[in-house]
């Protein structure tokens, strides 16, 4: 399965460190900040616990797992309407107006309207303003089907069986414990001022990266599995240069500068790999 969505620090590129890097065995399997889902769906655990407080990524991937069926014949009318448009871009807008004014209704139609704008607007991005509106414009170079029906059949089966859950990621972790597996992708550090971090209103700061790191390091006292995958910053290594770091290099295309778009991660686990 592939994910639905382009989203911000996405990990298809990191997949194949990723599954290098993975403890040996494990109980369950939790993601308290879920995204894209690419290490999710490559992975396909059971017994697996997810979460985002983005409200509308988590209806998305709720409405996918319990209503496929509406997903799909939304998504199907969009993509119709959007390729008879006379004005792609007009059809676009309207698409993301009703988007911005259904936020927090929990259908389906707004889960189709999430995959269809993501797929069509610039870089793929997921932007909100302070108001927590998706302000991104579109991409007029995007043209074709918002979505693949197989995979996203695929994806609603499989995910009959994980918990989605919405809310803080430290609450998503309470029932963590010896032998289970946590997968942390935050938002990452900042490389500059200017660099993207926030896809929620709520933001990811400093304060956040500390308590974040707090958590890693009580769950790794536990004796629960952790990865956690971050830009490769003094902030992290000094965060988490007790357990293993492993560099990895990686392209950046959200960044709209070309010279701007290779970098180093890091994926840190409390574990020997």
């Amino acid at each position: 399965m592939k994910p639905i969505l382009k989203w911000a620090g996405g990990k298809t590129q990191l997949l194949k460190y990723i599954r290098e890097m993975l403890p040996p065995a494990w109980n369950r399997y939790f993601e308290p900040f879920l995204g894209g889902g690419a290490v999710l769906l490559a992975l396909a655990p059971r017994g697996a616990t997810v979460n985002d407080i983005n409200p509308e990524l988590v209806n998305m991937y709720r409405q996918v797992r319990d209503d496929a069926d509406a997903v799909v014949a939304c998504l199907k009318e969009l993509d119709t309407r959007h390729e008879s448009a006379v004005d792609a871009g007009d059809f676009y807008y309207s698409i993301r107006n009703q988007f911005n004014e259904q936020l927090g209704s929990g259908t389906a139609a707004q889960a189709a309207r999430l995959i269809y704008i993501n797929k069509h607007c610039f870089n793929g991005l997921f932007r909100v303003n302070a108001k927590g509106c998706f302000n991104v414009p579109f991409n007029n170079r995007r043209r074709g089907e918002s979505f693949c029906e197989e995979n996203m059949r695929a994806m609603s089966r499989y995910l009959a069986q994980v918990d989605i859950l919405h809310g803080d990621f430290e609450d998503a972790l309470r029932t963590a414990e010896k032998g289970d597996f946590v997968f942390f992708d935050s938002p990452y550090v900042p490389l500059n001022p200017t660099s993207f971090t926030d896809y929620a209103k709520e933001g990811f700061d400093y304060e956040e990266h500390i308590r974040l790191a707090e958590v890693y390091r009580r769950l790794a006292a536990q004796g629960v599995h952790c990865m956690l995958t971050n830009h490769n910053t003094e902030l992290v290594r000094k965060l988490y240069g007790d357990f293993c770091l492993k560099v990895v290099p990686v392209a950046r295309n959200i960044n709209s500068r070309a010279s701007a778009r290779k970098g180093e991660e890091v994926i840190i686990t409390n574990y020997d790999v």
